[in-house]
C-alpha cells in the first residue's frame, strides 16, 4: 500500500500595526502587546483568509498586506485539495460568512486556529488567539469596544472562496 500524500501547513502571520502596537499599547494599554494579529493558512499552494468579506484565497503573500512578518509551520495533511475546498466551501456557508465577522469574537485568527485544527489536529499560538481578551481586559479597551466591534476587516486582494458566483 502507497503511503499517503502529506502536505505542509503554514501560518502566515501579519502585524496589521506594522510596529506601532509594540511601541505604544504600554502607554495606551497599560500592557505590552507585540502586534495586531492577522493570519492565514498556507496550503495547496493557495493562501486562505477570513474577513468581513467572507473567506478569500490568494497566491501565498498576494494580498496588499504583502508577505508576513512570520511564517509557523502547523505541521503536514493528508487532507486533499479537493476535500480541503469542499471543507472551506461548507464553512463559508455556515460558520464563516462574511456577516459572521466580528474583530474581538469571530475573525480571521479563529477562522486560521479552526482550520489548522481540520488539518492538522494542532491549534496556532496563543498569543495570537488571546489577542483580543488582552486588550479587552484593559480599560481602554473597554472604552473602544463599541468603535471596534464596528470595524470590518477584508484584507485586499484576495477571491472569495466557495460562492459560485464569486461574490462575497
Amino acid at each position: 500500500m502507497e503511503p499517503p500524500n502529506l502536505y505542509p501547513v503554514k501560518l502566515y502571520v501579519y502585524d496589521l500595526s506594522k510596529g506601532l502596537a509594540r511601541r505604544l499599547s504600554p502607554i495606551m494599554l497599560g500592557k505590552q502587546l507585540e502586534g495586531i494579529w492577522h493570519t492565514s493558512i498556507v496550503v495547496h499552494k493557495d493562501e486562505f483568509f477570513f474577513g468581513s468579506g467572507g473567506i478569500s484565497s490568494c497566491p501565498p503573500g498576494g494580498t496588499l498586506l504583502g508577505p508576513p512578518d512570520t511564517v509557523v509551520d502547523v505541521g503536514c495533511t493528508e487532507v486533499t485539495e479537493e476535500i480541503f475546498l469542499e471543507y472551506l466551501s461548507s464553512l463559508g456557508e455556515s460558520l464563516f460568512r462574511g456577516e459572521a465577522y466580528n474583530l474581538f469574537e469571530h475573525n480571521c485568527n479563529t477562522f486560521s486556529n479552526e482550520v489548522a485544527q481540520f488539518l492538522t489536529g494542532r491549534k496556532i499560538p496563543s498569543y495570537i488567539t488571546d489577542l483580543p481578551s488582552e486588550v479587552l481586559s484593559t480599560p481602554f479597551g473597554q472604552a473602544l469596544r463599541p468603535f471596534l466591534d464596528s470595524i470590518q476587516i477584508q484584507p485586499p486582494g484576495g477571491n472569495s472562496v466557495g460562492r459560485p458566483d464569486g461574490q462575497s
